[in-house]
């Protein structure tokens, strides 16, 4: 892995650059070039990329081949920094979306986190390059290395989810799609809804990881007031607290439940079940729930 401070590469080829390689998914990419001897820039604060600093836009997509675009939630930067990568010289774009994102009534109208998929799928639908948009559900590792993580290791789910199911994706199936959507031409043009192979209600995922952990997990229903009154007590921005609980809202109106072709259908195989997932996390550590100051979904 090369840092965006360090450009002496080698392979023959110009590098693939990664934003949020430090993140779930990203991470994941890069690990996969990696170890496929792939020349592979990471951007993300610690290397030197900023979302919020267009300063450090153009060094980091000099000489750069390919993106895969993780935006930044609640921020509408995805169109400017795309049209910039395209002046750069960059040849395909993979852009981390995600779902709901043209189902009527998936979220509020004015939820931040929305309107940075929104906007960003219809900037990188409008480039003369080759794209690619990954639209995943729910991460089953929000529950191991995320959001859910630190609920999980105090044993008790509190979540305005309802009786509600989920198609939890694992992140690692994720990230083989985005690596094949970086690295082979016909995923060009394509849009892939991503999911796990069943839907699961919180109780059942408590289940799930209370059988995997060796840990009693439980899941407690509560509605949204209930869920952002905690939230901001637990030192949430208010709107932030608002947004997750809309989010989380839909998979209480049943808008997450439906299995999507995703994985299978850019892979040629299944997506990986949830019981294999859990079986597989690591359900020690508390990681932080927090993403560059907003919560990961």
């Amino acid at each position: 892995m090369a840092r965006l401070t360090d450009r002496g590469l080698t392979g023959g080829m110009d590098p693939i650059l990664v934003l949020g390689g430090t993140g779930k998914v990203g991470s994941r990419v890069v690990s996969r070039f990696n170890q496929q001897g792939t020349d592979v820039l990471v951007g993300a604060r610690r290397t030197g990329f900023d979302w919020l600093d267009q300063s450090t836009w153009d060094p980091a997509l000099a000489g750069v081949r390919a993106v895969f675009v993780v935006p930044l939630d609640g921020a509408t930067l995805t169109g400017e920094f795309v049209s910039k990568a395209v002046e750069a010289g960059v040849e395909r774009v993979v852009l981390l979306s995600g779902r709901g994102v043209d189902v009527p009534g998936y979220g509020s109208d004015d939820n931040t986190a929305g309107l940075t998929h929104v906007l960003g799928e219809k900037a990188v639908r409008e480039l003369d390059i080759p794209w690619t948009i990954l639209r995943p559900g729910w991460f089953a590792q929000n529950f191991s290395e995320g959001f859910f993580a630190p609920a999980v290791q105090a044993g008790e789910l509190r979540l305005p989810a309802g009786d509600g199911a989920a198609t939890f994706v694992d992140a690692e199936d994720i990230a083989d799609v985005a690596v094949a959507a970086l690295t082979e031409d016909k995923h060009a043009g394509e849009t892939y809804e991503l999911s796990g192979p069943r839907a699961l209600t919180m109780a059942q995922v408590a289940d799930a990881i209370s059988t995997a952990s060796g840990r009693e997990v439980r899941y407690v229903p509560i509605t949204s007031e209930e869920f952002i009154a905690e939230s901001v007590r637990d030192g949430w921005p208010q709107q932030d607290a608002a947004d997750f609980a809309d989010v989380i809202g839909a998979i209480r109106r049943g808008l997450d439940a439906h299995v999507s072709d995703g994985v299978p259908r850019a892979l040629g195989r299944e997506a990986r079940d949830f019981a294999t997932f859990a079986s597989n996390a690591l359900w020690s550590a508390v990681p932080s729930p927090w993403r560059d100051g907003r919560p990961s979904t």
